[in-house]
């Protein structure tokens, strides 16, 4: 058993999202945060004075210089990791050596054998690794999911798509492409892929084809889309763009009906999440033809961000009561693990003349 009844957490880095996951750490309830790293004190430092000034905590958290002294730290348990794509892996592995337990921004690293480094050496330290997915672990997706294991709803799947995009300026775009190889695919495409996962239960596609619509100057992915086929017959779409109007839907499509979520990664501001469930049908008579609507919507008591319901809170809760209880859950590698391989496999075939690609 883990010996505090709080997770003691480690920031590794001082990206924008650590912003919001230090308030996130501390509405988890069972977290403490302890420490920032940056290469630079001053940055360290910096960030921790911003985050004290919009979500203060009631003890001072310590400004470390250099991630190896944070990860040397007998008083963390976890660290979070939102550092470049290009870099996470090689420091998650260091924290996990060190016997930490960590949640890595995604892409986990730049490809599936980076990950599956990772994971193996936190099979041999027997620590936790999570991906930082926050939407899977919103009080909707639990809603939703008992709703697709009800026949009378949705019925059989037969069709996932979802898109997510947002305009991106050219400057933006060009910084971006320098830190995350994958572009496009890679910073918003995880989402997708991760729920048309969570859509097929976490069965794998049998195989996936990619497009690059548009690309950076350095090739990365711009404007992108993709298919997925699964072994029952289910097909699915994904779409992601950085020069495409803000969108985050997805749509699950069945033989009795069909689900539709306006805002399935960040839900819009509010203190409730919602999705709908459509039914239409259809009659004629003659010369009358009508398509009814019958819809019903789920609203669920769960604010969007910065509160303890929060999706976000919700991640560092289970992730801390993992960490808490001495355990672990290989559910989430697991899954980490399939969205990169899936997210490889686009990325090879819109670079191999959109071939399909086999996943076995």
């Amino acid at each position: 058993m883990h010996s505090n009844t709080k997770c003691r957490w480690g920031i590794l880095g001082t990206a924008s999202i650590a912003r919001k996951n230090w308030h996130a750490i501390l509405n988890a309830g069972n977290g403490r945060l302890v420490a920032v790293a940056s290469r630079f004190i001053n940055k360290a430092d910096h960030f921790i004075r911003e985050c004290q000034s919009s979500a203060p905590t009631c003890y001072a958290v310590e400004a470390v210089e250099g991630y190896e002294a944070l990860i040397a730290r007998n008083d963390i348990d976890a660290l979070y990791i939102p550092l470049p794509t290009a870099i996470r892996a090689q420091w998650a592995v260091k924290a996990i050596e060190a016997g930490k337990h960590v949640v890595i921004e995604k892409p986990c690293g730049l490809n599936a054998d980076e990950l599956k480094e990772i994971i193996r050496a936190a099979e041999r330290a027997d620590v936790q690794v999570m991906d930082g997915v926050m939407f899977q672990h919103s009080a909707r997706i639990q809603t939703l999911q008992r709703l697709l294991s009800s026949p009378e709803s949705l019925g059989e799947v037969r069709r996932i798509n979802s898109h997510f995009s947002f305009m991106g300026d050219q400057e933006w775009i060009k910084n971006h492409s320098l830190v995350e190889p994958a572009g496009c695919l890679g910073d918003v495409g995880w989402y997708n892929i991760r729920f048309t996962l969570f859509a097929m239960n976490y069965a794998m596609p049998v195989k996936v084809r990619g497009r690059m619509i548009s690309r950076s100057d350095i090739g990365s992915p711009v404007e992108f889309e993709a298919e997925m086929v699964f072994g029952n017959g289910v097909t699915a779409s994904i779409y992601n763009a950085f020069n495409t109007a803000r969108q985050q839907w997805a749509c699950i499509s069945g033989t009795r009906g069909h689900v539709h979520l306006d805002d399935f990664v960040l839900p819009h501001y509010g203190n409730e999440t919602n999705f709908t469930l459509h039914q239409d049908s259809f009659s004629g008579d003659k010369c009358y033809f009508n398509l009814e609507r019958h819809s019903q919507s789920f609203h669920i008591p769960e604010y969007s961000n910065n509160h303890s319901t929060s999706q976000e809170a919700s991640l560092f809760r289970t992730f801390g009561d993992i960490v808490i209880s001495g355990n672990t859950d290989t559910f989430w590698p697991d899954v980490a693990l399939k969205t990169q391989r899936i997210m490889d496999a686009m990325l090879l075939s819109a670079r191999t003349d959109n071939a399909y690609i086999s996943l076995n």
